[in-house]
């Protein structure tokens, strides 16, 4: 790791996101609210609420929301999708979002009800894409959007120049931040930023950072969205299913090295997919530096 980071005790120039699910049961909803009272203290950004496949957490996403905004000190962004709605549905969404509180929102495509690898088809007379969702969204309100991007393509984009034209709409029409895809190599990340600020994409591209819980899920899922996982990664974890204690320990180091060498090559912000876990997000940020307050903030009423 780079000892000037672990060594430097201010954190003012680094800010942390989280990313959470909606949960589907009472066990997964007590693990959540775990999490949200581990690393609310810590003083993210931003936390993030997902938005199932065609919507199908819909519900889940609101209650989820509401409750961040009224029961926590935290400032939730709500993500909102354009698939399985009228464009008046998805507008009367964002404006239950801006009645209740929410300023922040993540518009994204979304992946088709059958789920990532179906065919995508816009709904009729929706937002047919993310830039579109994006345009109709920032004529009708003031809030902050924040849009995906993808080092290694979006799986439908068929090659890296539609994919930074695709991020380019999106910020045109109004994005003002854009979240990555996660990654495990540092320097596809990197080629992906230079090659979009040649294009002229100025607003921040925010590195989606995610600790590995489990190796061979982590394998299954990037094969489905296009991340390519490093051999070395492989090596790390090799043997180790059945050692839980040992592999968060690898995981979390892997993860922080990965940040660490971000924030060597000038990286301020980072967003963590927790899957509403907080034990390793919250190791990396300790080691990123930051730390929680002495009396933690109020979580839950």
């Amino acid at each position: 790791m780079s000892p000037s980071i672990l060594n430097r005790p201010d954190t003012s120039r680094f800010t942390v996101s989280f990313e959470f699910f909606p949960p589907k049961t009472d066990e997964m909803e007590a693990q959540l609210w775990r999490a949200v009272e581990r690393l609310a203290p810590l003083g993210p950004d931003f936390v993030s609420v997902t938005y199932g496949a065609g919507g199908t957490t819909r519900e889940r996403t609101h209650s989820t929301v509401r409750r961040l905004l009224t029961e926590t000190t935290l400032r939730p962004a709500a993500h909102l999708t354009c698939v399985s709605a009228t464009r008046d549905e998805i507008l009367d969404v964002a404006r239950e979002y801006w009645d209740t509180g929410v300023r922040h929102l993540v518009a994204l495509r979304g992946d088709p009800p059958a789920g990532v690898g179906s065919a995508y088809e816009p709904h009729p007379g929706g937002f047919a894409y993310a830039s579109d969702l994006v345009t109709g969204l920032r004529k009708a309100f003031d809030f902050e959007l924040s849009v995906s991007a993808y080092p290694e393509t979006h799986p439908t984009a068929g090659s890296m120049d539609a994919e930074i034209d695709n991020l380019k709409r999106k910020v045109d029409a109004g994005a003002t931040r854009a979240i990555t895809q996660f990654f495990f190599d540092n320097s596809i990340y990197l080629r992906y930023l230079e090659r979009a600020r040649a294009a002229g994409i100025t607003v921040p591209i925010v590195p989606g950072i995610m600790p590995v819980t489990n190796f061979a899920q982590t394998q299954r899922f990037s094969a489905m969205c296009g991340t390519s996982v490093p051999d070395s990664m492989a090596r790390h974890f090799d043997r180790l299913e059945d050692d839980v204690d040992t592999r968060k320990l690898v995981a979390a180091t892997l993860a922080a090295e990965q940040c660490t060498k971000l924030a060597d090559e000038g990286v301020e912000d980072f967003h963590f997919y927790t899957l509403n876990r907080a034990d390793l997000t919250y190791a990396i940020c300790h080691i990123l530096g930051f730390r929680a307050a002495r009396e933690p903030a109020p979580v839950l009423a």
